[in-house]
């Protein structure tokens, strides 16, 4: 019987995808992102061992609040396609029982073609873009944004629905080109159903501070209002750019 490493669980989450949803948190991630207020996710050995019954089994009490909303489940993490057998498990079973609506909120660095059946039971992808500059991109995270560039444009190709995210960082995603440069790519997919700015916070930090790690923004802002109302315009000015091209 196939179990997963589970982080946390959410049984009214009302951001993570449409509707009124059942937010899953797997435990494990290659990311270490420098804003990450789920640090407590990396370790792929931690979390509790679940069945996907034991997971469909909290999320049935609530179903009638799911479907009168419109909403459903979303699996989240750390990186849950570093589950993807578990969660492609779980996806299809919640169809098969409830025709639920899946959705993944993902990093896109795992590569799209080794998650193949994860990616045919899901409803909804929440791809995760945090920089899109490389060499920023590894300063940020420590890994290469190549790969989640890649499964944007699986995803655009193969006629999947997604949501773009991305966390906004005062002096690390202010700069104009690079926000330019986010929006003509975004400007080159298809199935690109909203488009969202996430204000960087810092909520997390006492988790670092329990980790007994040293929190890499300590001193960082959040942004005003105005900064990211800016983003928004810049990037909707690169998107623009290249759908007139």
């Amino acid at each position: 019987m196939i179990k997963g490493h589970v982080h946390s669980m959410e049984t009214f989450g009302t951001v993570d995808g449409p509707g009124i949803r059942f937010v899953l948190f797997m435990q494990g991630c290659l990311l270490k992102c420098r804003y990450c207020h789920n640090p407590d996710t990396w370790a792929l050995d931690g979390g509790k061992e679940m069945t996907v019954e034991e997971v469909l089994a909290e999320i049935e009490p609530y179903l009638p609040y799911y479907r009168a909303s419109g909403g459903g489940l979303t699996v989240s993490g750390g990186e849950p396609t570093l589950q993807s057998h578990f969660v492609a498990e779980l996806f299809e079973e919640a169809k098969r029982r409830w025709n639920l609506h899946t959705a993944l909120d993902s990093n896109g660095f795992n590569e799209a073609e080794r998650i193949h059946r994860l990616l045919d039971a899901t409803d909804l992808v929440l791809l995760d873009i945090k920089h899109i500059d490389d060499a920023e991109h590894i300063k940020l995270t420590g890994k290469s944004n190549e790969r989640t560039l890649q499964t944007a444009k699986w995803l655009s190709e193969h006629g999947r629905k997604m949501w773009i995210r991305h966390v906004y960082v005062p002096g690390i995603h202010d700069r104009e080109e690079h926000l330019v440069d986010l929006g003509r790519f975004i400007g080159t997919l298809r199935g690109v159903e909203k488009f969202e700015i996430l204000p960087y916070h810092q909520m997390g930090v006492y988790k670092w501070e329990a980790l007994g790690k040293t929190y890499p923004l300590e001193g960082v802002p959040s942004p005003a209002e105005e900064e990211v109302q800016r983003a928004y315009r810049l990037i909707e000015a690169g998107r623009k750019q290249t759908e007139s091209a």
